[in-house]
């Protein structure tokens, strides 16, 4: 199996998991302990949830305080529910994790509109009076970076907050300088599944979305799991010390596989963009007679989280495509744990499975 879906998901880190391993022991340690209790095992416990606090702190601008959430999605309904916010302003292109919760919060919700590259205007308006304007670091669909600073320098003077999905950024590119609040994913930095966390600027006020104790600062109830903290935080600072190598590495790759998939049309902008994301198009392809003739190929033809919809992705027929242009679009995902030749093989072979249904 040739694994090419890294916006889903990345491999856990073997040094993560080392990290996390001392804290999953059985009743001979004392790793299991409850990390809100005050006897010793507790209180080690808890400190080894503010080093890995401290570590994904790192990923992030100063002046703020980073909440760990069970994913990334209740970190970003924890920042729009938890704002208060009631007229919100939101790209087109954003993941369901950020359009439904800001649908669900208020009936109030303008789409800022995308070029043909996927990219948000800076300069368009951000209607005044707006509360909160939430606008992602890297699409996870087509990999385009947005202009976040120049961004949330706009919502300011518009009066609003702004929220920054940075889940597939963080620790790859560099943080958004200006947000408010900031939403991160363990498991896509090569971090362990279940754990998140939402950066907030200091001085920003936000309610609670779960009571029952505020054990997470007053923001989340619930008992914090030391083994994925510590797995967040070894994945975090991996991921710091690592970054222009996996750039590098992961920018040799596209540059392959581009140039093995040419007569694909690249979906998204070209140059602001993660190049560990490639989302191209043929025109008369099958993707679902594609996918069923590579079955020992793992890639995408949009988002995970909505696969089987059969609708066309929100992403790119926000770019202007049609649903027929949409439907013939795959999305290709690599990262640190790629492989030139595993990326050689598996382009040939699409491109060879297109010409078998004569595209």
């Amino acid at each position: 199996m040739i694994y090419l879906d890294y916006q889903a998901t990345t491999p856990l880190a073997p040094e993560a998991r080392d990290a996390m391993l001392p804290w999953l022991g059985g009743a001979e340690t004392v790793g299991f302990a409850n990390p809100h209790s005050p006897h010793r095992p507790g209180r080690a416990a808890a400190a080894a949830i503010e080093v890995a606090r401290q570590q994904v702190a790192a990923l992030l601008p100063p002046g703020g305080r980073v909440i760990f959430t069970g994913s990334a999605t209740e970190a970003l309904n924890l920042a729009i529910f938890g704002s208060g916010a009631k007229r919100l302003a939101v790209s087109a292109i954003e993941h369901a994790a950020v359009l439904d919760t800001a649908r669900a919060a208020s009936s109030c919700v303008t789409l800022l509109p995308v070029n043909t590259n996927g990219l948000v205007d800076a300069a368009a308006a951000i209607p005044q009076g707006s509360d909160l304007v939430a606008v992602m670091q890297v699409n996870n669909e087509i990999g385009t970076v947005q202009p976040v600073n120049e961004l949330a320098e706009a919502s300011h003077r518009a009066g609003a907050l702004f929220l920054c999905d940075a889940v597939q950024g963080a620790g790859k590119i560099s943080y958004p300088e200006g947000a408010d609040l900031v939403a991160l994913s363990a498991h896509k930095l090569y971090g362990p599944k279940g754990i998140g966390a939402l950066w907030v600027r200091d001085g920003v006020t936000l309610s609670p979305l779960m009571y029952g104790g505020g054990q997470e600062q007053g923001l989340r109830s619930g008992t914090l799991s030391p083994a994925l903290c510590a797995g967040f935080g070894a994945a975090a600072k991996l991921a710091l010390e690592r970054a222009e190598a996996d750039m590098q590495h992961v920018a040799s790759l596209w540059s392959i596989a581009r140039e093995i998939l040419s007569r694909w049309t690249l979906n998204g902008s070209a140059e602001a963009r993660w190049p560990g994301n490639m989302n191209v198009r043929l025109e008369g392809v099958d993707v679902a007679r594609l996918m069923s003739d590579l079955r020992d190929l793992a890639f995408s033809a949009g988002s995970a989280c909505a696969s089987g919809s059969g609708r066309p992705s929100h992403v790119l027929t926000a770019l202007g495509l049609s649903p027929h242009e949409a439907k013939s679009s795959i999305r290709l995902g690599f990262g640190r744990y790629s492989r030139l030749r595993e990326i050689e093989d598996a382009c040939a072979r699409i491109n060879a499975a297109a010409a078998a249904q004569g595209v």
